[in-house]
């Protein structure tokens, strides 16, 4: 079976964001104090919908490169654009992705 290069790039990418967003929200409200911990964690709330969207959308891309299923990527892509619209600042970190999860798709789809 060929893996594709494109979900193996989205998953890596996904996994760097992914761990990014984890150390800086939590480093954010563990080193701050007073208002800027109440500030710090409800910045953290607004941002857990799309992290969490994310990250599923990554464990779908990592299982449609392991197990070769275009469905997979197909669902990964279509998380990606919800992550996208859960928080418009953060878009352009996971555009990508999204991008490589649908081209992927394409890819599968023209060889099954």
């Amino acid at each position: 079976m060929k893996r594709k290069k494109t979900l193996l790039a989205a998953g890596i990418l996904s996994l760097i964001y992914v761990i990014y967003l984890i150390v800086y929200f939590s480093k954010g409200v563990s080193e701050s104090s007073g208002s800027e911990a109440i500030g710090a964690g409800l910045a953290g709330m607004l941002v857990t919908p799309h992290l969490i969207v994310v990250t599923v959308a990554m464990i779908f891309n990592w299982i449609g490169f392991f197990l070769n299923v275009k469905w997979a990527a197909l669902t990964s892509g279509i998380l990606y654009a919800v992550a996208m619209a859960l928080m418009i600042p953060y878009a352009m970190f996971i555009l990508i992705q999204m991008i490589l999860s649908f081209v992927a798709y394409a890819k599968m789809k023209k060889e099954a």
